[in-house]
């Protein structure tokens, strides 16, 4: 399987997945880091992908997404963004939104 392959399939199978510098419960950037807070604050399960263990992966996702920075989120298969226009997303009531537009269960208590 290329990476692309695999880059698409975990897309694919996973409502929410992030791309990412570290793990959830270790990022190892301040950028990874804000997107986790933010997902977690909405109680949105969700995978992250330590793009650190693999410089294949690393490379791959850029390619992807023909973005070229980490974090990458994305929601049902769509790239949302990475850490700035997540975290504004979030602020602006949008991410939470795109969340349940996707059928997705937000803590309702989650406001900006």
């Amino acid at each position: 399987m290329s990476i692309q392959q695999f880059i698409a399939n975990e897309v694919k199978s996973n409502d929410v997945i992030l791309f990412m510098k570290g793990t959830p419960q270790f990022p190892q950037c301040g950028f990874s880091g804000q997107v986790v807070q933010i997902l977690d604050y909405l109680g949105v399960p969700y995978k992250g992908l330590n793009v650190l263990e693999s410089d294949e992966l690393r490379q791959g996702i850029k390619a992807y997404s023909n973005w070229p920075t980490v974090p990458q989120l994305y929601v049902k298969g769509e790239f949302v963004g990475g850490c700035d226009i997540v975290r504004e997303m979030f602020q602006a009531g949008e991410l939470q939104t795109l969340l349940k537009e996707k059928g997705l269960a937000v803590r309702e208590a989650a406001r900006a």
